[in-house]
């Protein structure tokens, strides 16, 4: 799983917020791109929803706090700082030491993307109480509203369901709405804009009706806007469905950043995660 999202993040690095014309002539998913005006991020690099899903999965079965997260956040960037995430973030992440100051400065407003993206991980755990309560505390240390928790709490169930196989993938979105009490089987259509709720609707959209990793992953993209992060919360449910085929190029395998924290690192990653998931 941590590997395929790493896929999808980088893949769709490239076409974030690019204009249509070049996200339709070269969404082909047939390799890695340099996007037409960023800088800083290179063909095969993921981005902050790889880096902040990492912190997730190595914290996943210890102590589950908002300090115990945000000294992780704060560790995962230091070791390893980046571009990639949102300015005003990524100046902050430059500016905090540890967790405490983390929490002491931030201002946990926000209905943006940054929890959904990141929460995979959880839903690896064996029961949905036990889903939704780590997704809504990891949530609320930088995106504490109705629309930052939920959007979180959707794409960790999304992982949840496709695990644990509670049912068919095309009934993803109505078991999702079940257990929130909010509908998300609107079909989500056109750009994404940066709020969680239309990453996280446009990624179920393309998963309920997925058969393959590389037409999900090139139907992610298509939508235009913050399509990383779609493709990062849609191939991680994805990954764990045995509905989906996993028939990602090997040239995106090969292609993917393979420093210390890359693919190599990503696959023990999953490894671990499998001790903490049902």
């Amino acid at each position: 799983m941590m590997v395929e999202l790493a896929i999808g993040d980088a893949y769709g690095a490239a076409f974030e917020y690019a204009p249509p014309e070049f996200v339709a002539r070269h969404n082909n998913v047939e390799g890695y791109l340099k996007h037409p005006t960023h800088t800083g991020i290179e063909p095969g690099d993921y981005t902050d929803d790889t880096q902040m899903t990492l912190a997730i999965a190595e914290l996943l079965g210890t102590e589950w706090t908002p300090l115990t997260l945000a000294d992780k956040f704060v560790e995962v960037f230091h070791r390893d700082p980046r571009v990639g995430y949102a300015g005003g973030f990524h100046a902050f992440l430059l500016s905090v030491t540890s967790g405490r100051e983390f929490l002491d400065r931030i201002r946990p407003d926000s209905d943006k993307s940054g929890a959904a993206m990141r929460v995979a991980p959880v839903g690896l755990l064996p029961s949905v109480a036990e889903v939704r309560h780590h997704a809504a505390v990891q949530a609320r240390v930088t995106h504490d509203t109705p629309a930052g928790v939920a959007s979180a709490e959707a794409a960790a169930l999304a992982v949840h369901y496709c695990h644990h196989e509670l049912g068919p993938l095309a009934d993803v979105t109505r078991w999702i709405s079940d257990q929130l009490g909010d509908d998300w089987t609107r079909p989500w259509q056109g750009k994404v804009g940066s709020k969680g709720a239309m990453s996280v609707r446009a990624a179920l959209t393309a998963l309920a009706s997925a058969r393959s990793m590389t037409e999900l992953l090139r139907q992610c993209v298509a939508y235009t806007g913050d399509v990383d992060t779609v493709a990062t919360i849609a191939l991680a449910a994805a990954a764990r469905s045995a509905e989906v085929a996993d028939d990602l190029p090997e040239a995106l395998y090969r292609g993917l950043e393979n420093g210390t924290y890359g693919r190599d690192y990503l696959r023990v990653l999953d490894e671990c995660l499998a001790q903490v998931s049902g």
